[in-house]
């Protein structure tokens, strides 16, 4: 904006925030009224000189509806109190001299429909921002205070540089990457692990690029130095992901093309003439980002398979939830508190945040909620990065208020006994001036020169009508809807991406179906068989990886099937006398037993499928990958009946339940260790028979047998339904020594926050003695002190 001389205001006349002033107006026939708010205007570029210039009234009215000025000649001739400023709408805070060229304004006195009412209600915008593409784009490019993005941007890169010793795996680098035969399971093949020294170095320059983002010292490169290895080692695991990891992946990407290090950083620093404002693009992107996280989450979450209380049976019982253990049992507990609630919560807090008639009231749930999910799950750094984007819904200046005489102000008008002193000096000329223009709206804009101007609400609506932005601003704007589409898109993109489908749709980590499914796994067999000679040899599945995710998924199943062919050729290779097999012509069965949800115990994936040669696509469903048994949920609350009641016989004893598909058979070997064991059937027809004796079984539902310990026996699923059972047991061992379970576990402060203090030190002691040994290394050949992992 040009500059126009300025003119001198008298002195009786105050500086504030709120204008009230003459100004010219002119009703029109659309039932608009036509103001001009400078004293003297200058025309711009495109506007219509020809127009008619209204008369002169002697208040302004910058309210939705129009005033009727009576008797303005004895109004004008009346003394009365200025209420607030002179200062001319468009002119500077700052400096009332300066004055900015401000084109004819047209407020609309129209009510607006109701959804646009309800709309502007609930979410405190206007419905025509998001009507046309140009109105968003300059809703998007509105100049606004980079002060609460700049806060924001300190505590996440704070927040990755202690996520980095733990989540991300740095203390235990050596263990992950030190050695050559540990199998990775990359999103994509092209992605190949480096040797540990290389690996070191990554997270070395990730690690400096967390700090300069805590710093904003040189931003951009930061960002890059943090966000490229990030990425790299998040593709490179497809087991460590959770979708927290995957919302800082995003929000680091999204601070790269943000400015926020125009506040509290050292670029701005270093460059003082760096302008202290962002567009609000900057704020929307992350503010969308953790909108969809809330949102996504309770969607996920409004459904029976979580409604119904299993995914996190006996949650209740941590001391987090024992409030709720007051007024409520234990069941009720977990479904009211722990289903239930989080839920609704999930699916309405995003909302409640965004709208400011409910913001006070929703942020203590907020605050209260990461708190207890940072005391409730071992999920790292995500509490707290939410809890740093929370000031995020409290505009975008307010750091800058936290100086010593904002403070002092905020406490003099706490201690203050009359509260109402003041007001009781003020004439009552004041206060019907005040409530006459209680309905104004006044904003502060920040112009590109960092001066902040003043403007009523008409002034805004057209400010921004009459901006011009460039092309590379419209790209902008096509980018964000982009990436806003997408990130709608994602979480219910699994019918595309159907070779990543099992029990649950996609690989888990970007939906946002956060603690919807809980899993436990009994039994997990891995048979290698050398068609040489057709014998059978089983490896320990936890040989050449610590994770377990792969048993649930087909495709990182396949994926450590060939790891494993590769380090069976590379030591039948290196020492074919000492290998146990006779050639590498082998095949790999793996047979996982698991359970979901508080279900019953079934296979994973079809055993009889060699995972070597088995076909699997990205996107074609997967034949060897056997579906929930879902038929069988109606059985869930009869099984918490049989625990109930099997569990209660004494100390010892323990029950499990096991569902299987028509054909298929169940190799069981039963330990020494447990006596009266026994078999019952609930559902379909089984085959039973021991290798003890000779004579098979015919059983049906309702039937049971007893079994005899350390002897192996075979259960054949017959028809062409699946059959489910039972196993009754008693731990010998354990009756015998007398060891009682909850006795055995020593108990553990309710804080404990010193303890995890140091356990994080710790863990960063050694995360940086790992960079420096690689370091180390490179440079000098120093040799690498590493912890082996222990494994068969």
């Amino acid at each position: 904006m040009d500059n126009m001389d300025g003119e001198t205001l008298p002195k009786n006349q105050k500086t504030s925030n709120k204008i009230i002033e003459k100004s010219e107006e002119k009703q029109v026939s659309n039932n608009t009224i036509l103001t001009k708010h400078c004293e003297d205007p200058v025309a711009e570029e495109g506007s219509d000189e020809n127009q008619t210039k209204p008369s002169h009234n002697p208040e302004i009215n910058h309210s939705d509806e129009p005033k009727t000025v009576e008797n303005s000649e004895e109004n004008l001739k009346q003394p009365k109190k200025e209420v607030a400023t002179t200062t001319k709408c468009g002119e500077s805070a700052a400096n009332p001299n300066i004055k900015y060229k401000t084109k004819t304004i047209t407020v609309n006195n129209k009510n607006g429909s109701t959804l646009e009412k309800i709309f502007k209600y609930l979410t405190d915008y206007e419905l025509e921002t998001f009507k046309t593409y140009d109105n968003f784009t300059k809703w998007l490019q509105r100049p606004v205070d980079a002060a609460t993005l700049g806060v924001f941007r300190m505590l996440y890169g704070a927040a990755m540089l202690i996520d980095m010793a733990e989540e991300r795996g740095g203390s235990n680098l050596d263990v992950r990457f030190g050695e050559p035969l540990h199998c990775h399971f990359p999103l994509f093949d092209a992605i190949q692990v480096f040797s540990f020294p290389i690996m070191g170095c990554i997270y070395l320059g990730m690690w400096l690029g967390a700090i300069g983002i805590m710093l904003g010292y040189r931003f951009r490169l930061s960002c890059l130095a943090f966000i490229l290895p990030y990425w790299y080692i998040f593709l490179l695991d497809k087991p460590a992901w959770n979708n927290h990891s995957y919302l800082f992946g995003l929000v680091g990407t999204m601070l790269l093309f943000s400015q926020a290090n125009r506040y509290c950083s050292l670029d701005k620093y270093l460059n003082p003439s760096m302008p202290s404002t962002v567009p609000y693009w900057n704020y929307f992107l992350i503010k969308f980002q953790f909108f969809l996280l809330y949102m996504y989450a309770g969607l996920k979450k409004l459904t029976a398979e979580w409604l119904s209380g299993y995914a996190m049976s006996s949650l209740s019982r941590h001391w987090v939830l024992s409030p709720f253990r007051w007024v409520l049992s234990e069941d009720l507990a977990d479904l009211l508190i722990v289903h239930w609630f989080t839920a609704i919560f999930d699916f309405s807090i995003a909302f409640f945040m965004t709208c400011s008639k409910t913001r006070l009231f929703a942020t203590p749930f907020m605050v209260s909620f990461h708190l207890m999910n940072s005391r409730l799950f071992i999920i790292g750094m995500f509490p707290w990065v939410c809890l740093a984007q929370v000031p995020m819904f409290y505009g975008f200046d307010w750091p800058r208020k936290l100086n010593r005489e904002n403070i002092y102000k905020i406490y003099k008008r706490l201690t203050k006994k009359d509260t109402c002193h003041r007001d009781k000096q003020e004439p009552e000329t004041e206060t019907k001036n005040i409530n006459e223009t209680k309905n104004q709206e006044v904003q502060e804009i920040i112009d590109k020169n960092d001066n902040t101007l003043l403007y009523c609400k008409g002034c805004q609506k057209q400010l921004k009508l009459s901006n011009n932005y460039s092309k590379k601003e419209y790209f902008q704007t096509f980018v964000i809807i982009l990436y806003c589409a997408l990130q709608l898109f994602l979480p219910y993109s699994h019918f595309i991406t159907q070779g990543y489908n099992n029990w649950t749709n996609g690989l888990y980590g970007y939906s946002w179906d956060m603690m919807v499914h809980s899993y436990n796994t009994i039994l997990t067999t891995i048979k290698v068989v050398d068609n040489s000679n057709n014998k059978t040899h089983y490896l320990n599945p936890y040989a050449f990886t610590e994770y377990d995710r792969w048993m649930k998924y087909a495709d990182m199943a396949q994926q450590y099937a060939q790891c494993i062919k590769r380090n069976i050729d590379y030591e039948h290779k290196r020492n074919p006398l000492g290998s146990p097999l006779s050639s590498t012509n082998i095949s790999i069965y793996v047979d996982v037993w698991c359970s979901m949800n508080g279900r019953f115990q079934q296979r994973v994936f079809d055993p009889r499928v060699d995972l070597l040669t088995a076909e699997w696509s990205p996107f074609k469903r997967t034949p060897w990958s056997l579906p929930l048994l879902t038929e069988l949920n109606h059985m869930r609350p009869r099984l918490r009946t049989i625990a109930d009641d099997v569990l209660s016989w004494n100390n010892y004893s323990d029950v499990m339940f096991v569902a299987d598909f028509p054909g298929l058979t169940l190799d069981h070997f039963i330990s020494p260790d447990l006596t009266n064991v026994s078999l019952t059937i609930l559902e379909g027809h089984v085959r039973y028979k021991s290798d003890d004796d000779n004579e098979s079984y015919f059983l049906t539902a309702g039937k049971s047998i007893g079994l005899p310990a350390g002897v192996m026996h075979h259960i054949t699923t017959l028809g062409l339904k699946p059959s489910c059972y039972l196993y009754t047991y008693v731990n010998k061992t354990m009756e015998q020594e007398n060891i009682i379970l909850e006795n055995t576990h020593k108990e553990k402060p309710l804080l404990p926050l010193w303890q995890e203090f140091m356990t994080r030190i710790d863990n960063y002691k050694r995360f940086l003695q790992h960079m420096g040994n690689c370091v180390l290394y490179l440079l000098y050949g120093v040799p690498i002190p590493m912890k082996i992992r222990e494994k068969d």
